[in-house]
């Protein structure tokens, strides 16, 4: 058993599905079953249940996951503390980036960190920043940068504190919101209580018009179309052509959404780490 097991046992956990587990590893679906049985014969067990619905861990199965996941984050605890007493920034790095955060920002941080320091072996994941919160509970990851906030026990810091805008198409020029529909976006729990008070505040009420997305750049696009309005953070306007008006609530302050980075405590003070948090707070 080695590494490329340990991720085929934590990536079918993570996808309960041999189709979907081989794509996301690169592998063909004969190489994975191949692999697994393999893994199986050498362990003296079954570890795994096919059915029309998808793989399910037998309890040795379960029993061989919850330990190959202890090794590997042992593992990569071993090479980041042993990367750390040389000169040069080196080892690896497991970096989480938010979507929205991915598409406006992530591919001049990687190009900027990647020319600093080339012998850093990076993983990079992209989600939703509460999948991401997640991973960095799991260990799965060293660093991530997140949208919103989060109950976190680790070191952070602040990156960005973003006004959110009340946006709409230029045709809908002084109409009453109340008579267009509202463009909800998914979002974390504590920026949602942020949007509901400002709804509140200003009287405003959702209704059976109301459309609701996954993205935050669709649904600007729903805006300048003229489906609706939005509140939309300044992220997700980039190149926006309609109206935007920055949100207040009635004290006179201003409606927010702020952005992190988090890493591990047991990463703070890795050189290739703080590399990544000096470059991104920069």
């Amino acid at each position: 058993m080695d590494e490329v097991d340990f991720m085929l046992l934590r990536t079918l956990d993570e996808t309960r599905n041999v189709t979907h587990a081989a794509e996301r590893l690169f592998m063909t679906q004969s190489a994975l079953s191949k692999r697994i049985k393999a893994l199986e014969e050498e362990l003296g067990c079954e570890l795994l249940v096919r059915s029309r619905r998808g793989v399910t861990f037998t309890p040795a199965g379960e029993m061989a996951l919850a330990h190959t996941m202890r090794a590997g984050r042992e593992l990569a605890l071993l090479r980041r503390n042993i990367s750390a007493y040389g000169d040069e920034v080196m080892g690896g790095l497991t970096a989480g980036f938010s979507i929205n955060y991915a598409a406006e920002q992530l591919p001049f941080v990687l190009a900027q960190y990647r020319s600093s320091y080339p012998r850093v072996r990076l993983g990079i994941r992209t989600g939703r920043s509460t999948e991401l919160v997640e991973r960095l509970r799991a260990n799965t990851l060293d660093v991530a940068i997140v949208r919103g906030e989060f109950n976190w026990d680790g070191p952070g810091r602040l990156i960005d504190t973003e006004p959110v805008f009340v946006v709409r198409a230029r045709e809908h020029e002084g109409h009453p919101l109340s008579e267009l529909a509202y463009i909800d976006h998914e979002t974390d729990a504590a920026q949602q209580q942020l949007i509901t008070r400002w709804l509140r505040e200003h009287g405003l009420d959702r209704h059976q018009d109301d459309i609701r997305v996954d993205n935050l750049h669709a649904c600007a696009k729903l805006v300048e179309l003229g489906m609706g309005w939005a509140l939309l953070p300044r992220i997700a306007l980039e190149g926006f052509d309609g109206l935007m008006e920055p949100c207040t609530f009635e004290d006179g302050s201003p409606l927010q959404r702020t952005m992190h980075v988090l890493w591990q405590k047991d990463a703070d003070g890795l050189p290739q780490v703080k590399a990544l948090v000096d470059l991104v707070t920069m």
